[in-house]
């Protein structure tokens, strides 16, 4: 599913425009990625966790050349599954 039917299945589901749906898509993972940005987690109970994890610097290999190259520190976004999404997909 892409954003498009996102969209569609939210103004369905929601009884809105399509437009309304995508506004409101819009700010939701706007306001998640703010939070994120500023160290915040967000829980969905139910659906599950965003948060920032820190990766560690580390060495690494081009496999092009095969020659060890040095990969920057940094925070990545991670999401763990909520136990009633987990048990949805099952």
């Amino acid at each position: 599913m892409n954003k498009s039917e996102l969209i569609t299945a939210i103004a369905k589901e929601a009884k809105l425009s399509k437009v309304d749906s995508g506004k409101a898509l819009d700010a939701t993972i706007s306001a998640i990625s703010k939070s994120l940005k500023k160290g915040e987690g967000v829980i969905l109970v139910g659906f599950g966790t965003f948060r920032i994890a820190k990766r560690a610097a580390r060495t690494g290999r081009n496999p092009q050349t095969g020659k060890a190259i040095k990969i920057a520190a940094k925070k990545v976004a991670k999401f763990k599954a909520g136990a009633a999404l987990a048990k949805a997909v099952k």
